[in-house]
């Protein structure tokens, strides 16, 4: 069976990223959506209600397991026995970043590769860190993330 990973923070996910998970999940057995603990970012959302949302999100494709990881990406690809890495592209910056990530990655573990899909012209805009910024500030969200993402994110902005 080939596992994918999918990793992130997903602080909240967005339509880019359940883009990119619909496309992912036709190219494995089993898509593992690792949903990363990383404090160090601030998010705004619990690990819990991250992965409450993406399991809302994602409910209806069948093959995808969500799990949250707080190890080195490439230990948790190896204990769920992953095959590759599924990381999406929005843009040069990303691929700067995603190049040296890949690179060190091979370092630790040759036999899981690292699999790039490009965003969605549609979605090559949106951030996490964005769609909270517009959110806080006022604007309209709706056209980047779901509805159920955009009443919990409103309702954490609002308190």
């Amino acid at each position: 069976m080939r596992i994918g990973l999918y990793p992130g923070t997903f602080d909240p996910i967005t339509n880019g990223h359940t883009d990119i998970i619909g496309r992912a999940v036709k190219l494995v057995d089993k898509l593992v959506i690792g949903v990363a603990r990383n404090t160090g970012k601030g998010p705004t959302f619990t690990l819990e209600e991250r992965v409450e949302m993406i399991v809302e999100q994602t409910a209806h494709l069948g093959n995808i397991e969500v799990r949250p990881f707080s190890s080195l990406l490439m230990h948790f690809a190896e204990e769920i026995g992953a095959s590759v890495i599924i990381r999406g592209l929005r843009a040069v910056a990303d691929f700067e970043y995603e190049f040296q990530m890949t690179a060190m990655n091979q370092q630790l573990n040759r036999e899981i590769e690292t699999v790039f899909l490009m965003a969605d012209p549609r979605h090559q805009a949106i951030a996490s860190r964005l769609v909270k910024e517009i959110a806080q500030l006022g604007g309209s969200i709706r056209p980047f993330v779901a509805e159920s993402v955009e009443k919990r994110l409103l309702a954490k902005v609002r308190s």
